[in-house]
Order: C-alpha cells, then structure tokens, then sequence
C-alpha cells in the first residue's frame, strides 16, 4: 500500500540524511566479480519502517542485496516536500556512487523522468507509476494490478461480515488508490449485491498526509465501526496503523495492505487483522535489482498482476482458512478473463 508523498528547500532535502547499508555480511555469489553493484533507494513518506508499502520495497531490496552482494544506500522522503527535494534526493544517491536507482511513489515520476533524462548512464527503477512523466530509454516501471488483490480481500470481508456492513479508508483521492477501492467493492458485491459499504478518503491532493496520520486512520475508522461495520480495509500508508487500533477497541476485524501486515503490525492489533492485500513491491525491487545483475535490465512497463502473483492476499493466523477455497475459485476466475475487475470506482 499502495502506497507516498507530496514544501521543504533543497536545503533540507541535502541535510537527510542517506543511510549507507551494507550487506549484512552475507557472501556475494560466486558470479559476482569486479566492483559491487551501487543500488540507491528513494523511500516514500514514512521511509523504512512504515510497515506497509515501503517495508515491502525494503524486503525486496534486503533479498538481492542478500543474493547479490550489493552495496545500498537508503533515504527517505518527507511530507509535504517540494518537487526540488525529490530531485535533489535523487542526484544526492547519484553524486555518491549509486548509479542505479529506485524510486519508491508514483510522487517520484516527474522527479524520476527530469533525472533520469539529464543522466542517461543511470538506471532506474520507480514503483507505482508508468505516466508519460516517467518513461525512458533507462527507467523500468514497476506497477501493480491492485484492483485485482483488493477485489480477493473484498471478497472475504463480505464473507466474513455478520453486520452486512463493511468499510474502506483510503489515504489520499487519487487515481491509484481509487483502483484498491474499486476492486474492494466488487470483490464484496461479487458475495453480496446489497451489502453496505462505507468510503473514505483521509485527505484531498496536494495534501498527501493521508498516507502517514495515524490519528486519521483511527477517527475514519472509529466512525464507519460506530456506524455498524465490521470489517475494515485500509490502503493509506502508516495511516493503517490507526485503522487496526480503532479495530481492536471496537472489537472488530482490519484488513491490512501491501504487506502481510499480521506480522509487521504494531504487536497488540496483530489479532484483529484478518488479512491483507499483498502487493508484491518486494518482487518489482528485486526485478530490478536483478536485471541490473543479469545484465538483463529492460526499461518500460512491467504490471505484477495476480498470474504472477504479484499481488494476492494473506493467510496469517488462521483467519480466513474456512474461507479460502472461495477466495482461491474467485482468483481463478480472476487470472482466466471470466472475471474482470474494474480498475475505477462506479460513477455515483
């Protein structure tokens, strides 16, 4: 989840600080000679650590830098920042050695399009975004198909509701996150035609701090819980953290997003999430990452999709176990063309 986002001068962006990592001691393979491969991460809002979108850009970068023995440097984004400080992020990584480069937010395309252009040497990567602003002869697109892990989840929400009363938090109105609200109600409608189910959206654009208030998360969530819903799915960042503490005071059951986020959750609301909607950013980093390796870098588009399982949903802790062979039937139809998910929310 999805995930993010937009003033801060260019002053400030060059005092953040990029965290040099190494490889945790692990052994290059025996394929790899010569110099170490730089890769530069450019974090979303809330950087590593959010739980959610970024950590799993972390998993993926974490795995190669494992398997390939590659030398990273990290930094993170803040919100609220000026398109400057993006760039300057960016050119910061570069200036340090990081000739390869992967940009974690569509909020980085216009950032990623400007640099990658003025360095036509560096490779990159940006997560979540494929517009013209973003497209070049050295930038790989990572994009996902969430609408179609959202409907899975929809799906078992509505199954596992006993109020026929179900809800969406949303961190920021935009096009990508309508997508995860798109297949959300058509998966749940797929179970239920009249089941009821509450939207909302924690900010408005330009104001992307939907996706890290967890104060937010909390009041939209307290109010659709107080309202008669019983299970609540969340695509807004570290905003989820106060979806799920709003879940456990209610007593009530969370959807978690992009990571399985019964694992990566605050400990005591781990028991309300019942699943999540997993977006396998770690597969689109570690794509990358690999091609660099390989030699096998190719820029353009690449969607992960439920065929390739780059998205689905989680199992952690048992909770949908009854019902898995019906969310498993809807995948199938999903990944065969009987089913198509919308990737827009209906026109109300």
């Amino acid at each position: 989840m999805h995930k993010v986002i937009k003033s801060i001068a260019v002053v400030a962006a060059a005092a953040l600080t990029l965290t040099a990592c190494s490889t945790g001691g692990a052994a290059p393979s025996a394929s790899d000679t010569g110099p170490k491969i730089k890769i530069g991460m450019a974090y979303d809002v809330g950087g590593r650590g959010d739980q959610s979108f970024n950590d799993s850009a972390a998993l993926g970068l974490d795995k190669a830098a494992k398997e390939f023995g590659v030398e990273t440097k990290e930094a993170a984004a803040t919100n609220g920042e000026s398109e400057s400080a993006r760039e300057e992020r960016l050119n910061q990584l570069i200036d340090a050695g990081y000739t390869n480069i992967v940009a974690v937010g569509f909020a980085y395309a216009p950032s990623v399009g400007k640099v990658a252009k003025a360095n036509p040497d560096v490779k990159f990567a940006i997560v979540d975004d494929a517009s013209e602003a973003s497209t070049g002869d050295n930038i790989m697109n990572i994009t996902f198909a969430e609408n179609e892990g959202s409907f899975l989840v929809g799906a078992a929400a509505a199954l596992k509701s006993t109020t026929g009363h179900i809800g969406f938090v949303g961190g920021v109105q935009i096009g990508l996150i309508e997508k995860f609200e798109a297949g959300f109600v058509a998966g749940a409608k797929a179970v239920k035609p009249d089941i009821k189910i509450s939207v909302k959206y924690l900010t408005q654009p330009p104001d992307f701090s939907g996706f890290a208030s967890v104060d937010k998360g909390k009041a939209a969530a307290e109010g659709m819980y107080q309202g008669g819903a019983d299970v609540v799915y969340h695509a807004a960042g570290g905003s989820g953290g106060g979806v799920f503490s709003a879940a456990k005071a209610a007593g009530k059951m969370a959807i978690g997003v992009d990571s399985d986020q019964a694992l990566t959750a605050a400990e005591d609301v781990r028991s309300v999430i019942i699943t999540s909607m997993l977006k396998r950013v770690d597969v689109g980093v570690y794509t990358f990452i690999k091609s660099i390796h390989d030699g096998s870098f190719k820029a353009g588009n690449n969607v992960f999709d439920l065929k390739v399982d780059g998205v689905g949903y989680s199992t952690t802790g048992g909770k949908i176990d009854d019902i898995k062979a019906q969310l498993d039937a809807y995948k199938a139809d999903i990944i065969s063309g009987k089913i198509t998910v919308p990737a827009a929310p209906a026109k109300k």
